[in-house]
Order: C-alpha cells, then structure tokens, then sequence
C-alpha cells in the first residue's frame, strides 16, 4: 500500500502568523512508519521527498508515484534509505543489499522499482537528480565520524557522515545522523541557516513519553514543534533547525539544494535568537 501527502512551501511571512496546529500541519511529518505500508510526504522544498517503508517480514515495492508523473519514481531521482529497524532488504536495478541497524543504502538516478523486505524500519529521502551517480551500501563502519559540542554547553554529540562528499559522490542529496550522548540534550546549537539548501529531520531512538522541543521559525520569529519517536520535521532554507530533548535521542539529517557543501551555513549566536 502507497500513500503520498504534498507540503506545499510557505513564506516566512505566513509562518510567522501560524498556530501550533497549524505549524503542525505544514511542518510536522508524523505517522509515517506503519507496517505493511509505503507512507510518503512530498515536498516543493527542493522536490524534496521524505517517507518510510516497514515491509513487517513481507515485501514492499516502490515504483510509480502519480506526485512525479515519471513511469517509475526513479526514473529522475535519486534516494538515499536508512534502515532505523532490524535487518531487512532493499533490491533495485538487479541488486539486493542487506541492512543491518544504522545503515544507508545510496540509489542512483534509473534504478528503477525498490523493493524493501524483512524486519527493516526503512527511512526514505529522495531529491531530484540531473545524472546517474553509482548506487552504494554505505555501513555504520563507513561513515566519516564528526564529535562536536562539550558537556558544559550540554551538546556533546557524534555526526556520522554517510552520504556526504567526504565519502561518496552524488548529485544534490547530502544525508547522516547525529547521535546525542549521555547527559547531552542540545542539537545544532549554535544555531544556523542555510537559504542555498533546505533539510528534514527525523527523530528516532525516544522511548514513546520522550519528546524533542524542535525550534524553527526565521532567526527573529522562532516558533517550536514538539516531536515524539519516528517523527519528522521539514525545515525551509529560511529557517533555524535546533533542539532539545528529553532523554537520550538521535536524528537523521538530508538537505538538497544548490550545492552539498555540508559546511555551508549562515552561524547564529544564542544572543541573535528571538
């Protein structure tokens, strides 16, 4: 079973006179991880998609989406896939990769329909893409390892790289996870903005009462979302991306834009928030 939602993309202007249930709606992309079923949420930041696949034991295929009007999804686009369940299977284009826990399955441009089996809690991304880029299983092993933040600003935290140029090559998709560690509560603090590229996030590894407070909003005007286990949330370019959780949490980022310049962000101090 396929469902897709569209996200239309909002200025900053009408943002900025939103209610919580309103922010909810436009921002919060919740509900996406039900057995037995391919959810997606289609998005015009970037053409960017964001879903999920959990084949329970069984198998799942993605092929044709009305939302691209293409034959098969794939046709223009490329895909990048966490599996955030246990070990489950993804096969396109004639191959089939085996993911454990924690890693990424990188599809290129043409690969045709993906079909996801076993026990697998598969997260999806996709942008679209102007060439073919060579489709890799990237493990936990072969992701680039970042620590930033200290204990006394209470952000100590580990970024895994996945796909990233330091790694791998693709056309516009740049994704990996950032875990919190123990103690630390703080995410992408100092905050920052980058109107060349928009991001989602999906919160995962939250025991069910746990919650994320998830600020967005323009520098000026930050507003917040609360998130729970499994959920995410679009972040325009014009937009912050920070958080605070309760307990131990981590978060999966992928961006898509003009460019995948991980580093290229507009920093802003704690004070320039409002």
């Amino acid at each position: 079973m396929l469902t897709v939602q569209t996200r239309h993309a909002i200025h900053p202007d009408h943002a900025k006179g939103m209610d919580t249930a309103t922010l909810r709606q436009h921002f919060l992309t919740p509900d996406m991880f039900a057995e037995g079923e391919i959810r997606l949420v289609y998005t015009h930041y970037d053409r960017f998609v964001m879903g999920a696949a959990v084949p329970a034991g069984a198998s799942l295929t993605l092929d044709h989406v009305d939302e691209t009007r293409t034959p098969c999804f794939m046709d223009r686009r490329e895909m990048g896939i966490v599996n955030i369940g246990d070990t489950g299977t993804v096969s396109a284009h004639g191959e089939s990769y085996a993911m454990n826990n924690g890693d990424v399955l990188y599809l290129g441009m043409g690969s045709g329909p993906v079909t996801f089996a076993g026990q697998g809690r598969f997260y999806i991304t996709s942008a679209p893409a102007h060439r073919t880029c060579p489709s890799r299983l990237i493990t936990v092993g072969d992701a680039v390892e970042v620590n930033l933040g200290a204990t006394e600003t209470s952000n100590k935290r580990t970024i895994r790289q996945f796909i990233h140029p330091l790694v791998m090559e693709s056309c516009q998709l740049v994704l990996g996870y950032t875990t919190l560690l123990d103690g630390s509560v703080w995410n992408t603090m100092p905050a920052h903005v980058h109107d060349r590229r928009m991001e989602a996030y999906l919160y995962f590894g939250m025991t069910p009462e746990a919650r994320v407070l998830h600020l967005m909003g323009e520098p000026t005007e930050t507003r917040h979302l609360f998130i729970a286990n499994e959920q995410g949330a679009l972040s325009p370019p014009w937009s912050i991306h920070s958080g605070a959780g309760i307990g131990a949490y981590t978060f999966i980022w992928a961006m898509a834009g003009d460019n995948v310049d991980y580093k290229d962000m507009d920093m802003l101090p704690a004070e320039a928030l409002l």
